[in-house]
């Protein structure tokens, strides 16, 4: 992984993103980043954490914003009977299930959850993408507690059977980054992805998420997939739920109930 220091021109956020820093294990940068030898910077200032990328100064950072934008408006927009990502989770049989999102990158299909009335517990591997997202839900709470409150960070690898939660799992929900290579993946990528895929990468050891992630739900994981994708781990699906751009294969646990 790329190292991406943390840093604040505010100087009373200095301490703020010192902590930061230190709560995720990355370097404090007193002075101003050099984009030749520091391509990507986290930024503190007076509206949140945003990942900057160096090399293009004129592209927006990457801010995670549950609040207003694109994704809360998406999530404000939801409904479960025209949600796709709703069916596949079981709302109609479990009207507030307990979802582990253990791919939550920037978090979008975790706020549409936990606006449909999910309680939904966020695992993000990447340090970086971590403080982003644990930045973003205390900005949510803080103005939208009832909503907030649904939404919780897990930790870093809440797939290990050592870091399983505490509170039964309904559905464990995989969206595992594709690889940069597949040209229909990377046509469809939005300008305010790039950055993203960027420092993340794609997730090479995908295939290996699945076993685990049904040892934890006990209801279902749904994994959602590019419509042309392999199935992961090459495993077929039991049910499967199309939208519009993605499908989601669903993996049984409970067999009493095998209807979407």
């Amino acid at each position: 992984m790329q190292s991406v220091p943390v840093t604040a021109a505010d100087p009373a956020l200095q301490q703020a993103a010192r902590d930061i820093a230190g709560r995720w294990q990355l370097d404090w940068l007193e002075q101003p980043p050099d984009a030749a030898t520091t391509p990507f910077v986290l930024e503190l200032d007076a509206d949140g954490l945003a990942l900057r990328w160096t090399a293009y100064p004129k592209m927006l950072p990457l801010r995670i914003d549950f609040i207003e934008g694109k994704t809360a408006f998406r999530a404000a927009q939801a409904s479960r009977k025209h949600e796709a990502i709703a069916r596949a989770c079981g709302f109609a049989r479990n009207a507030n299930p307990h979802i582990l999102d253990a791919t939550a990158g920037l978090g979008r299909d975790a706020l549409v959850l936990a606006q449909l009335g999910a309680r939904v517990a966020l695992n993000e591997r990447n340090p970086v993408v971590a403080a982003l997202l644990t930045d973003a839900l205390q900005r949510l709470a803080q103005v939208a507690p009832e909503l907030g409150a649904r939404l919780y960070f897990a930790g870093t690898d809440s797939l290990q059977p050592r870091q399983w939660l505490a509170d039964p799992v309904d559905v464990v929900y995989l969206d595992p980054m594709y690889p940069k290579g597949d040209r229909k993946q990377r046509a469809a990528v939005k300008k305010d992805m790039q950055i993203f895929q960027q420092l993340v990468g794609a997730d090479d050891d995908a295939d290996a998420l699945l076993e685990p992630a049904l040892a934890i739900a006990r209801k279902r994981v749904v994994v959602k997939r590019p419509q042309h994708a392999d199935f992961l781990a090459g495993r077929k699906p039991e049910s499967q739920i199309t939208g519009k751009k993605h499908r989601f294969d669903i993996y049984f646990t409970d067999y009493s109930g095998v209807s979407s």
